[in-house]
């Protein structure tokens, strides 16, 4: 039987659900209502104190566009950074697990130190396209190779 990370098929799926991370991604302007400063904490709470859920991640990008604040050309408005803060705090206060999306190993490492636990290093939004065209450039071979065969194609219907 295949094995996966060490260990057979059968022996993953049995215990599978006990390695899985549960996250809640707090990023809509229903969740977000809860964290402005006209607004009481009280749902932002109930959401840290679920049980099951492992971390609360903040997708801040989708988060500064619900609350009319989007990072633009890198720039974080003061109201998205506060809304930022108030679920770290809360996460913390509640002993749980604060995740969210940087852009940069800086901006990563400023996160971090404001007290998530759970950065990612880069958007998806921005890795995934370099991903793509990195394996589609390997999958095609190099330009000049692409070129080559083009032209030996040219020449073999003459």
């Amino acid at each position: 039987m295949e094995r996966i990370g060490g260990v057979t098929q059968t022996e993953y799926l049995q215990q599978a659900n006990d390695s899985l991370l549960k996250i809640v991604q707090i990023e809509t302007k229903d969740a977000l209502h809860y964290v402005s400063a006209i607004h009481n904490l009280k749902g932002l709470e109930e959401i840290t104190k679920v049980r099951g859920v492992d971390v609360r991640f903040c997708g801040p990008f989708d988060m500064g566009n619900n609350i009319g604040c989007p990072i633009l050309n890198g720039s974080v408005d003061n109201e998205l950074k506060e809304a930022i803060a108030k679920i770290q705090r809360i996460a913390k206060k509640n002993d749980k697990a604060c995740g969210i999306y940087a852009t940069c190993g800086d901006q990563a490492r400023e996160y971090a130190n404001q007290g998530s636990q759970m950065v990612s290093v880069a958007t998806d939004a921005a890795s995934l396209p370099a991903h793509l065209d990195s394996a589609l450039t390997a999958a095609r071979g190099s330009h000049v190779h692409s070129v080559l065969n083009i032209a030996k194609g040219a020449f073999q219907s003459q």
